[in-house]
């Protein structure tokens, strides 16, 4: 499968590593990038992430088959308005929005009523740098990419955009994009506000001095993502609140019910709490593909 030109809207990390994808699978004979600032087409040009990256995004869209939007969710319907004048008949349209809802209710009409096509989607990969500067052509190898089709989708367009994420490494998964957003609020959005707190309460600028030292690879890794990109995580949050509430306010539970148990001394439900949680994930890990960074 080959489109004649894939058009990349942000290029940062996942843009980036997509247009490597992209080139080195040769899905495209041409790649454009937008970007909003010049230095991005600098890092463009050391990286190699795609052919050439515009300041201009009707150019960059113009006669592109396939686009696909990698902004902060916020930005997405905004850019649409902006490139539909350049938007090619019969093109299609997807992103990388780790919300679906509101992306595909937005989008959809916009894109359909160019003479386009919409098909959400959501690759599960990602990691705690920003940029094209960390963009890797491997950052989608076993990945799940969700695709949100609808009832209202172009089944042709949906099985261009699976064969798309098939072709850079992903396993594709469809799924309603309310299931989704409800899925992803506890498996990715609820870890980042969990790593976001313990980091900020733990090195806490008054905290005892000693206290960073004490640090190490545990904290380290448990904290990891909460090095992201806080426009795109506000975005997220606000985009997903009603679900990420719901996930947040069972996870408070799940803590107090611990802290309950500690208080009383409770060996026997504090080992239970424990144990179950390494069985599960143990099981988990047992069955699943490398895990992406998300």
């Amino acid at each position: 499968m080959q489109f004649r030109k894939i058009t990349i809207v942000g290029v940062g990390l996942l843009g980036g590593s997509l247009g490597l994808a992209i080139r080195r699978r040769k899905l495209a004979r041409e790649t454009a990038g937008y970007a909003r600032r010049a230095a991005t087409i600098a890092e463009n040009e050391k990286v190699g992430a795609l052919d050439y990256v515009l300041t201009d995004l009707l150019a960059a869209v113009s006669d592109a088959d396939l686009v696909i939007l990698c902004s902060p969710i916020a930005q997405m319907q905004p850019l649409v308005k902006q490139f539909l004048p350049a938007l090619k008949r019969g093109a299609i349209v997807t992103d990388v929005g780790s919300v679906k809802t509101g992306v595909v209710k937005d989008i959809c009409g916009l894109v359909r009523r160019a003479g386009g096509h919409f098909v959400g989607s959501h690759p599960m990969a990602g990691a705690e740098k920003t940029g094209v500067a960390a963009a890797r052509a491997d950052l989608f190898a076993n990945a799940v990419c969700v695709v949100t089709p609808t009832r209202r989708t172009n089944q042709a367009a949906l099985r261009k955009v699976q064969k798309f994420w098939q072709a850079v490494g992903c396993r594709v998964l469809p799924l309603a994009p309310e299931t989704h957003d409800q899925l992803v609020s506890q498996s990715s959005h609820l870890p980042h506000i969990v790593a976001a707190t313990l980091a900020a309460r733990v090195l806490h600028p008054k905290a005892p001095k000693q206290q960073a030292a004490l640090c190490a690879t545990g904290f380290r890794d448990t904290t990891r993502i909460a090095s992201g990109s806080p426009e795109m995580w506000r975005d997220i949050a606000l985009a997903n609140r009603r679900n990420l509430a719901k996930s947040l306010q069972a996870f408070v539970a799940d803590l107090q019910k611990f802290q309950r148990a500690l208080a009383k001394g409770d060996a026997k439900a504090i080992s239970k709490f424990l144990e179950t949680a390494k069985q599960r994930r143990d099981d988990w890990c047992a069955c699943s593909a490398s895990p992406s960074q998300e």
